[in-house]
């Protein structure tokens, strides 16, 4: 498989994998104290809480891994803006209707899955730092530079454009 040419992809890439991991650890802790603050209720809510919250991270940048696909076709930003648009309209839709289902559940502590769930939100916020602060982005990419000076390209003759100026013109 070829590299990417999108500056983003790498760090969208890893931005994932480290979101995975780090849920997993988040999810066993917050398993843990769920189970220990109120029983196996806790413990689903927990587990459930941290999942929501790396499912909604994985939606937005699974959405512009796969839109960036696309890179150098016409269409691009176009292709971009309407993957993206649509997972986030895909995350809202799965956010209310997983809410509204969620919350008629005897099974859910609401407060164990709500922390559980802003524990998760803060994780991939702080991953995302990291992330970013750790890898090496110029600020101009995926740009091509000129190999050549145009101002070198004019004539040799004295007022010809691209001709060197004399000392004393003005």
């Amino acid at each position: 498989m070829t590299p990417s040419p999108v500056s983003s992809t790498p760090i969208l890439r890893r931005t994932l994998i480290l979101s995975a991991v780090a849920a997993a650890v988040l999810a066993l802790i917050a398993a843990g104290i769920g189970f220990a603050v109120a029983g196996t209720d806790g413990l689903w809510s927990g587990l459930i809480g941290v999942l929501l919250s790396f499912i909604f991270l994985g939606i937005t940048a699974g959405s512009i891994l796969f839109a960036n696909r696309w890179f150098g076709d016409p269409l691009y930003v176009q292709l971009f803006f309407a993957i993206v648009l649509g997972g986030w309209l895909v995350k809202l839709g799965l956010f209310v209707v997983l809410m509204l289902v969620l919350r008629e559940q005897p099974w859910i502590d609401p407060l164990v899955f709500f922390l559980a769930l802003v524990a998760g939100i803060a994780m991939t916020l702080v991953v995302d730092v990291i992330v970013l602060t750790k890898m090496r982005l110029p600020n101009v990419s995926d740009i091509d530079l000129p190999t050549t000076n145009p101002e070198d390209d004019g004539d040799d003759a004295q007022g010809a454009p691209g001709a060197p100026k004399q000392p004393g013109d003005i």
